[in-house]
């Protein structure tokens, strides 16, 4: 039975168990593979839901490296007592930790982990002798709180997204392609469009007051910020606080006149904006004054395709969720949602898509959308 279920890939292979004692379930703790899985599911579980969860990590130390059955039964058996039936207990990362997943947190509860810390100490310290009890070291995360803004080289992040570290490590020679492309590609049309960038910079400073480039702080990849770069299309001193209400309601929805009535309005500019320039009016139609995004792609801040670089005062309306769509690539110049029309979709909507891109992304879907974008450009419905 135990060789069927991993034909369908269920189990692990033994030597993905260290401890030989432990060869399936029936010790109470989940094989490696299957306890990763059951984490991924919590997580996107807990991505739609916002109930929060906590990731406990039991490092045995030198404990069981004599693979003393009483022992690794002796610390099951204290989890056992501590933990809920709800909460899920395997081995995690390489095999020779035992991870706990401790579900459905309250937000509101912020002493959680001191709670579920001393109860688990408290059965540990019953369990084993002093000795064995001083080889353990416990650690606790809670998603999403403590991965926000984080990269791989953070523990938590690493813990919480494992699925999404081994999708970086297969594509390792796919992104530095990409990246290729982004240099190549950034060099191309900064050659190709000199003449225009004069000509848009003459324009910029004789039609008004004020600095050539409209410089903003944006959310990168992993929520690094970055100066975002446009050709300024507003009178300076433009109150930024009307965008901010505007984003952070159609982020919401919870004004349905969001959008200032207009069903074709888009997300990041607002119909009839008073702060806006004669040229800048242009500028913004035809998306020339997104040019100077070149730049950020060339030194690698933003990519050519990816997702739009979120402001920080729109990030910190997203739910969990639509967060993941700056964990796996770069913002980009250009994306998805932008060639099939993004005044035409919801917030979600666009979400939805940048995390489709995120899943199937490949060198030829960079090339296929840098391709379609000129159309989308042209007939109004997506933006550089």
């Amino acid at each position: 039975m135990l060789n069927l279920l991993r034909s369908f890939g269920i189990f692990p292979m033994v030597t993905e168990v260290q401890y030989a004692f432990d060869p399936s379930w029936q010790s109470g703790i989940l094989p490696r593979q299957l306890f990763m899985r059951m984490l991924c599911l919590e997580r996107k579980r807990s991505e739609r839901s916002g109930r929060r969860f906590v990731l406990m990590l039991l490092e045995p130390g030198k404990t069981l490296q004599s693979e003393n059955q009483e022992t690794f039964e002796a610390i099951l058996g204290a989890l056992k007592q501590s933990t809920r039936e709800t909460d899920i207990t395997g081995w995690f990362g390489n095999a020779s930790t035992i991870g706990v997943i401790f579900t459905e947190i309250d937000a509101a509860d912020s002493s959680i982990v001191n709670v579920f810390s001393e109860r688990v100490s408290s059965a540990l310290s019953r369990a084993l002798n002093p000795q064995q009890f001083e080889q353990i070291k416990l650690s606790f995360m809670i998603f999403p709180d403590d991965c926000q803004g984080q990269g791989p080289a953070d523990r938590a992040f690493s813990s919480f997204y494992p699925d999404l570290l081994q999708e970086l490590s297969r594509h390792k020679t796919s992104l530095l392609a990409k990246r290729t492309l982004d240099i190549l590609g950034s060099l191309l049309a900064l050659a190709l469009f000199s003449p225009l960038l004069i000509v848009i910079a003459v324009a910029v400073k004789f039609s008004s007051r004020g600095p050539l480039f409209f410089k903003q702080q944006r959310l990168g990849k992993y929520g690094k910020a970055f100066t975002f770069l446009k050709f300024r299309s507003m009178y300076v001193d433009a109150d930024q606080t009307v965008h901010e209400k505007y984003v952070k309601e159609f982020i919401s929805a919870s004004n349905s006149q969001a959008n200032n009535g207009n069903k074709s309005g888009e997300v990041y500019k607002l119909s009839a904006d008073a702060r806006v320039t004669p040229v800048g009016r242009y500028l913004r139609r035809t998306s020339l004054d997104e040019l100077p995004q070149f730049f950020n792609s060339l030194i690698g801040q933003m990519a050519l395709v990816g997702p739009r670089p979120p402001l920080p005062y729109e990030f910190s309306t997203y739910q969990t969720w639509h967060k993941r769509r700056l964990l796996v690539v770069k913002p980009g110049i250009t994306g998805l949602w932008q060639v099939k029309g993004r005044s035409r979709v919801k917030f979600n909507e666009m979400v939805r898509m940048d995390l489709e891109y995120a899943r199937t992304w490949s060198v030829w879907m960079d090339i296929k959308i840098l391709l379609q974008t000129p159309a989308a450009v042209i007939t109004g419905s997506g933006a550089l």
